[in-house]
């Protein structure tokens, strides 16, 4: 028998290298698979065997993955898309109604986009009308009943009971290596998001206790906007872990903490909505198995 005959590609070893690339290691696509280390690092070894080639690059300084791996991983995202819509298409069943969604711009140019779209696909008769706004903006419309559900973020210490949450993140302050900090008391030039933003008012009202002074320079309500200028050392901004960029310097000093995020998925108190619970559903399956979104590039 041929090795192409014995080779076999396992779903969770493709689950696990999905998650490698996605959290940058296996350390990190371990706890968010919910496995140790090891389990993570044998699936991988044995998928390696089963193909006879490396997918990791296990060299100090070297790519996180090999030309092999990087091949592998397009492929991984078609199979396991392909693999979950026929599960869900098999034991599905006939849905009808309309849901009304918020979304923010991480999660709008996420892969979240992907699982929405295989929701129409294996529902049809399911109208999904989708607006996204900064986090503050679908609360409100959240409580005006404008909204049937919205993904959003808050703060950690904010999630309601009611609240699914999909995964949590860390918030932090940076800067361009280039751009020095003003002396002690004296304005630090701060890169901010819209009134809306709700680390902007966590930065003016509570961030600046530690004794920092912001002066609000720049105002944009694209994060790929403010990344720009952090990049190009106009200021200090605010950022979650998924827009960091490698010529980024995070602030450890001078500025307070920033508090944890979550990203929940929060419904409108309204009555039940079966398409909408099985949307829910299959977001939060999704997301569990791969242990948070991808933001597209």
């Amino acid at each position: 028998m041929s090795d192409q005959m014995i080779a076999r590609l396992e779903i969770d070893a493709l689950r696990a290298l999905r998650a490698i690339r996605q959290h940058g290691g296996i350390t990190r696509a371990a706890q968010a698979l919910g496995l140790t280390q090891s389990a993570v690092s044998h699936k991988i070894k044995r998928l390696e065997t089963s193909l006879a080639c490396d997918l990791l690059s296990r060299r100090p300084g070297a790519p996180l993955f090999t030309p092999a791996g990087q091949d592998l991983l397009d492929y991984a995202d078609r199979i396991l898309d392909l693999h979950d819509e026929a599960l869900t298409s098999l034991t599905r069943t006939t849905l009808a109604g309309r849901i009304m969604l918020g979304l923010t711009e991480d999660t709008s140019c996420s892969d979240l986009s992907r699982i929405l779209g295989r929701f129409r696909r294996l529902h049809p008769q399911v109208s999904v009308r989708t607006k996204v706004r900064m986090s503050l903006v679908l609360r409100a419309m959240l409580d005006r009943q404008e909204l049937d559900a919205a993904i959003l973020q808050v703060f950690a210490h904010e999630v309601r009971p009611t609240d699914i949450v999909l995964f949590r993140e860390s918030l932090h302050w940076v800067k361009s290596p280039a751009l020095p900090l003003p002396p002690e008391g004296g304005a630090i030039p701060f890169l901010s998001f819209d009134e809306q933003c709700f680390y902007r008012r966590w930065a003016v009202d509570i961030g600046q206790d530690g004794g920092a002074s912001l002066d609000i320079v720049f105002e944009c309500s694209s994060a790929a906007g403010i990344a720009a200028a952090v990049s190009a050392g106009l200021g200090v901004a605010l950022l979650n872990r998924r827009h960091l960029r490698p010529e980024m310097e995070v602030i450890r000093d001078r500025l307070p903490d920033p508090p944890p995020l979550a990203y929940v998925i929060r419904r409108a108190r309204k009555a039940r909505n079966p398409a909408l619970d099985s949307m829910v559903k299959g977001i939060e399956a999704e997301i569990s198995r791969q242990g948070g979104l991808t933001l597209a590039v």
